[in-house]
């Protein structure tokens, strides 16, 4: 039945109950259309909210990416839904697009098949770079290096990506830990921590499957066989994504030391466990990392008798242009490096020819060694002995001859770590590359007139310049309490501090040095890190605010602004699998094809994107809505042209009860001001005329040049294209409601609000959007509007050139206060973006704005 069908179209008087009938539809049927226009704006602003994550400036996971496509998906169902009750005609094709679309942008989300075939275990001799998706990255590459160079590396087998996904299938544990990952909250830390603690320990508690705790147990027992007595195993993760470049997941998972026979099934699952850790899930969010793609392959290794031990970098890793090899190290086990619990030895190692040009000895006061029967102990190191270099010149050269190796093979900078045996031979534990960065201390920009720092010294870990306010973590609940932005200090640089990291403007740590796991995570962060500060703990109250310039190797009072104006952002999520995810998926979602209304092509059935399915909708909800509002047997709810003083038309849709009687009797198809009694309208449109407009603000010729250029070049600026934007002015109103859709030069704008006597449904939203100038100018005109607003208790997210903004909640007088200003600004901020560019005529305009609002009483306080 077509839309009007059901009408009897003959010139006769209606009676009450046809009358009555003819209100009550159209009540439903405005109904429909004010929740399709809800749910349009959710869908602008979840899209607005995917473009910002695109930019990639803010960590997410593949749970936010799954969520946020739901929720637009759902939001634009709704708009179908309720496009449906408004013209059941081509819903049909709409529903089928929708579900075509739904399916393709699932398809986008799918986890990428992992290899889960293949030999459970592995023996490390038949190893090589060609089993990094079997064995995992950081075991690949050292059996590389064992077998094509021939380097000394632990005998040892790999416990497999197959014998994990083995592992995850029984009893059902990967569906039990997908179901938990589910119900975290990202945002929430302590919903992270108590899902980290639940996952792990289901991990720990579940009993492997027979025959694969049966294949593990046989290759120790192979490898006793071939060694004549059974080994003590190091016992370390070689996850899929471990190791590489930019994404090294340095300590963020478990290694367990110095395994005998009986606790090596425990140990297996205490490292596969550890891939649920708070600070390997906070790492993988960080980096944009799904959970689905991080296989555990797990390296069990024979313990290394280490008479010294470390890390050596082929290169400077916060300096790019030195070349130079670091070696950092100490006596006994490597641990205290690699943990940042000690200080460390530290060599540097110049090339061509090979030669030591520096030596810095730490006081070592302990040292770890393996006891037979004792595990990994620490021991006392006598006074002498912890003023000695634990390496002699004559093996730092070693160390660093292998190091250069070990690069020249693989073809990129190396972080190794590496053991020196009491015979004084040269054992690799690890290598993966290394993280540098293109500045460092050397080439920093001194800022002039700097205050005096409160601390000074202690090693540039990660260069840069962060600010917060103080936070001392000295144990794991400090964790729950430490604020967005804050600048961690810690007595150790342990490795599960990485967990804040994505929390961190900056990091100061009293111990530790450039070669720990956390030294090399914070890089990997872009978080400024100064390691070795004396008396950093305790010395500031937590919140009291601080700038840390890793650079400059200080620590400063206050936002110390020289300092901070050269920051850039970084893009943390640039590159990562999840962004490439969305990405992938945002192609199905906000591509707008469906352009020209008046085009034969603008039809259900060519949606190809969510953008499209939404457009459709909206424009065909007004032009029903106005075909039903204008026909002949409802002039009583007709639309009407507005008679204004203004070079524009604009036309009002009668909803409901938004005109007075002796505006609903005129018969010329036009409306007076005075004749419509919709609250939100008359105050939006008093806001309107209020200040007249003066014209375009005075430009310069660069400003100007920029509009013409955008102007020949955005088709959707040419007035006789027959573009999205030729479309009327119009307001849809009742007493107190107001819906406004219209073009103002060169941008556009949507109002929405609700105005009644309960004041906790009273709202009012506001979107902005365009201009005749490059991207940059409009997007700093989008936050000119949107700073403005934020001043009148508006929330506001500002998405490239498009500004959303919403209050609510406030009572009658001050929502009349808020749409003045919000139509003021519809008025006012036209051809703006000519002098976004001038900051001096931007602090003018401002004080010029907040001036004029004055007028509308209830200024807000200090403007």
């Amino acid at each position: 039945m077509g839309l009007f069908d059901w009408l009897p179209f003959r010139k006769k008087e209606k009676t009450p109950e046809e009358r009555a009938e003819m209100r009550r539809v159209f009540a439903t049927r405005y109904d429909h259309f004010r929740l399709l226009i809800q749910a349009n704006t959710r869908a602008h602003e979840l899209m607005g909210e995917l473009e910002e994550a695109l930019r990639g400036f803010t960590p997410y996971g593949m749970h936010f990416v799954r969520t946020l496509c739901t929720r637009i998906s759902t939001a634009i169902y709704q708009m179908v839904r309720h496009m449906g009750e408004l013209d059941p005609s081509g819903n049909a094709d709409l529903v089928a697009a929708m579900q075509s679309i739904n399916e393709r942008i699932m398809e986008e989300l799918e986890p990428d098949a992992h290899q889960a075939e293949g030999l459970p275990v592995i023996d490390l001799t038949e190893v090589n770079r060609d089993h990094a998706d079997l064995c995992g990255p950081k075991m690949a590459m050292l059996g590389e290096a064992g077998h094509s160079l021939g380097l000394r590396i632990p005998g040892g087998f790999v416990i497999t990506v197959a014998a994990f996904h083995r592992f995850m299938q029984s009893h059902g544990l990967g569906t039990e830990i997908d179901r938990l990952i589910q119900t975290m909250d990202g945002d929430d830390r302590e919903s992270v921590f108590r899902v980290s603690s639940n996952i792990m320990q289901l991990v720990i508690d579940t009993r492997l499957p027979d025959d694969l705790a049966e294949t593990i147990l046989a290759a120790y027992d192979r490898l006793a066989g071939t060694l004549g007595a059974p080994p003590d195993l190091a016992v370390r993760s070689s996850a899929l994504g471990e190791d590489i470049e930019g994404s090294s997941f340095a300590g963020q998972y478990r290694s367990v030391l110095n395994v005998e026979r009986s606790s090596l099934l425990d140990a297996y699952k205490e490292v596969v466990a550890s891939k649920y850790s708070r600070q390997a899930m906070a790492y993988r969010l960080t980096h944009g990392i799904r959970d689905e793609d991080v296989a555990m392959s797990v390296g069990c290794m024979t313990m290394i008798e280490s008479m010294s031990g470390g890390v050596a970098y082929s290169g400077n890793p916060v300096n790019v242009r030195d070349d130079r090899v670091s070696i950092h190290s100490v006596w006994g086990l490597p641990k205290p490096v690699v943990d940042g619990t000690a200080g460390a030895d530290e060599f540097i190692v110049a090339r061509d020819p090979l030669r030591v040009e520096e030596v810095v000895v730490a006081e070592k006061t302990d040292m770890y060694v393996c006891r037979r029967d004792e595990g990994v102990c620490r021991e006392t190191l006598l006074e002498d002995r912890g003023n000695e270099p634990s390496l002699s010149d004559e093996q730092a050269l070693a160390v660093a001859r292998e190091a250069v190796r070990i690069e020249e093979h693989f073809g990129v900078s190396q972080d190794i770590e590496w053991a020196m045996t009491p015979d004084g031979v040269f054992h690799l534990l690890q290598c993966r590359p290394l993280m540098r960065l293109s500045t460092g201390p050397e080439h920093a920009t001194v800022a002039a007139n700097l205050p005096k720092p409160v601390l000074s010294g202690g090693k540039t870990a990660s260069p840069g310049v962060g600010v917060g306010p103080a936070f001392t973590v000295r144990k794991d609940v400090d964790a729950l309490t430490f604020p967005d932005g804050g600048v961690m200090i810690l007595r150790q640089a342990l490795p599960s501090r990485a967990a804040l990291l994505d929390r961190c403007s900056a990091l100061i740590s009293e111990q530790g040095g450039m070669a720990g796991h956390l030294a090399n995570v914070a890089r990997e962060f872009g978080v400024p890190a100064l390691f070795g500060v004396k008396n950093a703990v305790g010395r500031f109250e937590n919140g009291a605010i601080l700038t840390v310039d890793a650079d400059g190797r200080a620590v400063y009072e206050g936002a110390v602004e020289p300092l901070l104006k050269d920051s850039p952002r970084e893009r943390i999520m640039r590159g990562s699998p999840v962004q490439a995810a969305l990405r992938k998926a945002a192609r199905h979602i906000v591509r707008l094809n469906l352009t020209n209304p008046e085009s034969p092509e603008f039809k259900p059935s060519n949606c190809r994107t969510l953008h499209d399915v939404m457009r459709y909708c909206h424009e065909r909800a007004v032009n029903v809505m106005f075909e039903f509002g204008t026909h002949d047997d409802f002039i009583e709810a007709a639309s009407r042209q507005l008679i204004c003083d203004v070079p524009k038309q604009f036309w009002i849709l009668n909803l409901d009860d938004g005109f007075s009687p002796e505006g609903q009797e005129r018969k010329d198809r036009c409306i007076l001001l005075e004749h419509v009694v919709s609250f939100p309208m008359r105050m939006l449109w008093e806001g309107m005329q209020a200040v007249p407009w003066q014209g375009p603000p005075p430009v310069h010729g660069r400003g100007l040049m920029s509009v013409m250029f955008e102007a020949t070049m955005n088709p959707d600026l040419v007035p006789s294209s027959g573009t999205r934007y030729t479309q009327k002015n119009y307001f849809m109103v009742s007493k107190n409601y107001c819906s406004l859709q219209s073009r103002f030069g060169f941008h556009f704008c949507g109002v929405e609000a609700l105005v009644g006597e309960r004041v906790s449904e009273n709202y009012a939203s506001f979107q902005f959007k365009g201009g005749a100038a490059n991207m940059e100018r409009r997007i700093r005109r989008a936050r000119f509007v949107g700073d403005l607003l934020e001043m009148f208790d508006f929330r506001v997210r500002v998405r490239q050139d498009n500004m959303f903004a919403r209050v609510e909640g406030l009572d009658r007088e001050t929502m009349a206060n808020r749409l003045k200003i919000i139509g003021y600004l519809i008025t006012h901020t036209r051809q703006l973006d000519m002098i976004m560019s001038d900051d001096s005529a931007v602090a003018r305009r401002k004080a010029k704005f907040l001036e004029d609002f004055k007028l509308f009483d209830a200024p807000p306080e200090g403007s």
